[in-house]
């Protein structure tokens, strides 16, 4: 698929939010240094609009008290089918409400509040400048972090994915495992950054791909690692990694309550991003 040339794309934002979730129940309302995840996710989504062309942001949830948080925040929501299982159908689902269908919907997943606004943009901008079908950022860990998502996995250890790329920064594979594998690892440990990708959960979709991949069944590789893209990549779409700087702090997500002690805690260390204006 190509971007082509023309007027620039409309955008669609989507943080889907659901209530069911069950290692942490009605997550999105859930307190993180006491500003719910959702709002510290509206905050981060707020700030990449502002830096995007005729984009518009919405939550698209199945849960009526989340709807009213968000409306509360200021933010609108979609009330969207309890039967949908992930964000990136909750996502299309909010787009195809939408009287003016957008050409790109990003799936800003509601409980990853960290990361950079810059990568929303860098994410849209590769789909606009190339041909692949969906476009995700990651970022390249230097040995301390890598050694961090180490022993961060020896608790959590579905909480983090890495990822596989190509010299051009096609997506090869991901995975809840640290790839590669390195066979001399103290010999590389002399570069100052490590072969190591982690992805950065946040998916900016053509909408015919996200139409395609929401029409194709769940893959067995999808259901044995917990990870969407690999339907993609089994249907033989394209997905574009745009490397990014890493956040102010490294978390890859909110999926347990030791999550959230650990978000605090680099909080309190610092800094909150919530107060970048």
């Amino acid at each position: 698929m190509s971007a082509g040339s023309g007027p620039a794309p409309k955008i669609l934002l989507v943080i889907p939010a659901r209530g069911g979730s069950t290692r942490l129940p009605m997550k999105p309302l859930r307190s993180i240094a006491g500003i719910s995840l959702l709002h510290r996710t509206i905050g981060l989504a707020r700030r990449a609009v502002a830096l995007l062309d005729d984009a518009s942001l919405v939550v698209a949830t199945d849960d009526a008290a989340i709807a009213a948080h968000a409306g509360a925040i200021g933010c609108d929501a979609i009330m969207t089918d309890a039967a949908i299982s992930s964000g990136s159908g909750r996502a299309l689902a909010a787009a195809l409400t939408i009287a003016q269908r957008p050409d790109i919907v990003v799936n800003l997943q509601g409980d990853a509040p960290f990361q950079s606004p810059l990568a929303v943009s860098a994410v849209i901008a590769a789909l606009a400048r190339g041909d692949a079908d969906v476009a995700t950022p990651v970022v390249r860990l230097d040995w301390p972090a890598l050694d961090a998502l180490r022993r961060h996995k020896q608790d959590t250890p579905f909480s983090g994915t890495t990822c596989v790329r190509a010299a051009d920064g096609r997506g090869l594979w991901f995975s809840k495992q640290i790839l590669p594998a390195m066979r001399d690892e103290a010999g590389l440990r002399a570069e100052p950054v490590s072969p190591v990708w982690r992805h950065i959960g946040l998916y900016a979709y053509r909408l015919t791909a996200l139409e395609a991949f929401e029409a194709a069944p769940q893959t067995e590789l999808e259901r044995l690692e917990g990870l969407e893209q690999l339907r993609l990549l089994e249907l033989g779409l394209t997905i574009e990694t745009v490397e990014v700087a890493p956040a102010r702090f490294d978390i890859s997500g909110i999926d347990t309550e030791a999550d959230i002690v650990r978000a605090e805690a680099l909080i309190a260390e610092h800094g909150d991003p919530l107060d970048d204006r």
